[in-house]
């Protein structure tokens, strides 16, 4: 079975090249690496066609900006491999990341499958560590309990992909319905990967509102209670018992900045916008 790795793009100058620098090292071969810019606007797309022009089997497709679902349904309707690989444009990769991922695939004995050894590959920078403090994890691990099943296909049968059409385009966590669509969950697997945690308050807020922007249980009842939550004097208390429990004071800023932008996000939620 041959492999199509497919990664969406939305203004990623500062991490794409180590992405693909690290696909192109692979114990096993992707028969094409497709990535589809989102609508960037900084230098993403001048930094992929560094590899475009060496690397004949890394294709470029461009599209406006409508979310990394339609990037990835996009990618995927052009692949011509078994087997798809949904990653990010701010994702590292271990070696045998490939091999290790679809080895259950290619043996015939499931049908897609995921990884929990996903760790952050800025761990020294201190707001790219508050991000996984806010979410109670207290190492560098993107993941808690390995044995836990995950919502997300980091590898499946195209047949099957196809089969759903793809993903849904619902905002935050629309590469979770493909598992709701196909009413199993992919097999747990190794394969080591990095992902880059936002290093910077503006990206901590910009990667807030597009949290907040996600499509809510309880509608639109729940992108209001989502912004009550959000408020500056639960943020203050939150960020301060944080701040003592992982002994980072920073957090409280960091707490305060990322609330901010869960409210600017649940407020456009109201109004219907997606990204």
């Amino acid at each position: 079975m041959n492999i199509s790795v497919i990664i969406p793009v939305f203004n990623k100058q500062n991490t794409i090249s180590s992405c693909l620098t690290t696909l192109l090292s692979q114990s096993l071969k992707p028969l094409e690496i497709i990535l589809i810019d989102d609508g960037s606007t900084d230098k993403s797309i001048a930094r992929i066609k560094q590899f475009t022009r060496k690397h004949s089997f890394i294709k470029l497709l461009t599209k406006s900006h409508q979310g990394p679902a339609k990037a990835r349904n996009l990618g995927a309707k052009k692949a011509k491999a078994d087997i798809l690989v949904f990653v990010d444009a701010d994702m590292e990769f271990a070696q045998d990341f490939l091999k290790t991922l679809t080895k259950p695939i290619i043996s015939k004995k499931v049908k897609g499958a995921w990884s929990n050894n996903e760790l952050v590959k800025n761990w020294h920078n201190i707001w790219a560590r508050c991000w996984n403090y806010n979410q109670n994890r207290s190492t560098s691990k993107m993941i808690g309990d390995a044995k836990t099943q995950k919502k997300v296909f980091r590898a499946i049968l195209k047949s099957e992909f196809d089969k759903v059409n793809g993903f849904d385009s619902t905002g935050y966590t629309d590469d979770w319905s493909l598992v709701q669509k196909l009413n199993y969950q992919p097999t747990v697997t190794s394969a080591k990967f990095y992902h880059h945690n936002p290093a910077t308050l503006l990206k901590v807020f910009t990667q807030a509102v597009w949290i907040g922007k996600r499509q809510y249980k309880l509608a639109k009842l729940g992108a209001l209670i989502a912004i009550i939550r959000a408020n500056a004097g639960f943020s203050l208390i939150i960020g301060l018992l944080k701040s003592i429990r992982f002994f980072t004071p920073q957090f409280i800023i960091f707490k305060l900045v990322y609330d901010l932008g869960i409210m600017f996000g649940a407020i456009q939620s109201l109004s219907g916008k997606k990204y």
